[in-house]
């Protein structure tokens, strides 16, 4: 069984899809493709690679806090960046957010994303403990 997730504190989805999945009796989240919204639905830092990957990542934080995950629950992400140079300046800022050990993670460069002003977009998939989850 498969459970969407969609928390308050963040923004909307806006189409065919869910902030995150619940695989299972609860332990696995997969997290939709995260980009650079704030809970209106506006881009944050529009075209900047550094503002925005700090944005994705608190979204990341904030779809896990919301089932009582945190983001050293998360084991894979993959990247889609506009531009990898770019990306690889973001090392330190994803180190705020994880620690050994890290995520698998893949990084891809891309063309665009559906706005012209986002530049990141980062899925993840997390365990989150039986005794820490709780639906939202």
């Amino acid at each position: 069984m498969v459970d969407a997730v969609n928390p308050p504190g963040v923004w909307s989805p806006f189409g065919a899809f869910s902030m995150a999945v619940v695989q299972g009796d609860g332990q696995i989240v997969h997290l939709k493709g995260q980009v650079s919204l704030d809970v209106d639905g506006r881009v944050v830092g529009p075209g900047d690679m550094r503002a925005q990957v700090r944005k994705v990542l608190e979204n990341i934080r904030d779809v896990l806090g919301a089932m009582g995950g945190f983001t050293t629950d998360v084991i894979s992400l993959v990247h889609y960046a506009t531009d990898i140079e770019a990306f690889m300046t973001t090392g330190n800022i994803r180190a705020e957010f994880f620690s050994a050990p890290y995520p698998v993670t893949t990084t891809v460069q891309i063309e665009r994303l559906y706005h012209p002003d986002l530049v990141i977009e980062i899925t993840a998939v997390a365990e989150i403990p039986r005794t820490r989850f709780h639906r939202p």
